[in-house]
């Protein structure tokens, strides 16, 4: 049986959100759990969990159900840790600090064998440097990169790197397209993707040194990749490629700027909705279509992004997230794990 490490105290609703979603993953998805963290916390969340259950909505708009678990049915080990790094310290410095805290600990159980994946909704930066100096690097990746999926008109891209690395040469990006071609075909089911380069123009000349330099190694290798050149922001969700490369930098704008501007298209609606009787009209017939758009372009249902290059299977939850986006960065893991991506892609390094 897998059993996949999580953080418990990692997130801005740790510990009760992210217990409650792993439990929910385990009894869903059939996996062991071993919960990192305060024990005398993590106990509590159990048991109230058993007591009551647990709200959530379940990556749907509207009124929240309750979900029902019987933890004592599933295989979970508690791990106790003393510390815990907050969002505010330096990630490096943090984590040899704290040895003992739950992301250090977490990461820890999966470089012991003990458990095969590790989920973490708190400090980006922490479980990156956890994972990279605990797990260490796949051999032939110079740097890890975070592989974000995004919803778009018809199915996810992949977006590689989504902020692990703000600066990077171009052999890092052709490993950043070696892995991210293994994470879209294992874990999305995408057969042979096709791969793009954010630039500011289709143009091969288009674009800093960096742009440029990746274009032409990701084009003498061509049909390798399957690159169909560079992509331009506004083309990114009308799905002319499925993977996505560029630096950290580029890619953590994107996310974020992405996740701002659905929210906002919302907030904007549910206002006008609520404008007048005739948008309270408008709105409750258009609700069953706008629950439909919510749960495609939610980051709960994609639930983590995957840390692509290290020697072990980490998944970072959003800092906001609860128990539903829990549930499925436990799936992402799981996943992972099953489709062995780690060895694809050193496999695929050797070619």
């Amino acid at each position: 049986m897998t059993r996949i490490a999580i953080d418990a105290m990692g997130g801005d609703h740790a510990p009760f959100e992210i217990v409650a979603g792993a439990v929910w993953a385990a009894a869903e998805y059939g996996v062991a759990l071993e919960l990192v963290g305060k024990q005398d916390q993590i106990e509590e969340c159990l048991d109230k969990i058993q007591k009551d259950g647990f709200l959530s909505p379940c990556g749907k708009m509207g009124r929240s159900r309750r979900v029902r678990v019987d933890v004592k049915s599933l295989d979970i080990k508690i791990t106790h840790a003393a510390e815990i790094i907050e969002m505010g310290e330096a990630p490096g410095q943090a984590i040899r600090k704290k040895k003992n805290s739950s992301i250090v600990l977490t990461v820890n159980s999966v470089a012991t064998g003990s458990s095969d994946a590790l989920v973490a909704a708190g400090s980006t930066g922490a479980a990156m440097a956890a994972s990279l100096f605990g797990l260490g690097r796949i051999p032939g990746i110079d740097r890890p990169a975070i592989a974000v999926t995004l919803p778009t008109m018809k199915k996810p891209v992949v977006v590689i790197d989504g902020g692990a690395n703000s600066n990077c040469t171009p052999q890092m990006l052709r490993q950043f397209t070696i892995m991210g071609r293994v994470f879209a075909k294992n874990v999305l089911d995408i057969e042979n993707p096709k791969t793009g380069i954010v630039n500011i123009g289709e143009e091969s000349g288009k674009g800093n040194e960096l742009a440029q330099s990746a274009y032409n190694i990701l084009e003498e290798e061509k049909e390798r990749f399957n690159f169909m050149g560079n992509i331009e922001g506004r083309e990114l969700f009308l799905n002319h490629v499925d993977l996505v490369v560029c630096d950290g930098f580029v890619g953590n704008v994107v996310l974020k700027v992405t996740e701002g501007t659905a929210n906002m298209l919302f907030k904007m609606l549910k206002n006008e909705f609520k404008s007048d009787f005739l948008g309270m009209i408008i709105g409750w017939l258009a609700k069953p279509f706008l629950k439909r758009i919510y749960e495609r372009t939610n980051y709960e249902e994609f639930g983590g992004m995957l840390l692509l290059g290290v020697k072990g299977i980490t998944v970072i939850a959003h800092g906001r997230s609860k128990a539903y986006a829990i549930k499925n960065a436990v799936r992402v893991a799981r996943n992972a794990v099953e489709t062995q991506v780690n060895q694809k892609i050193a496999e695929c390094l050797e070619v």
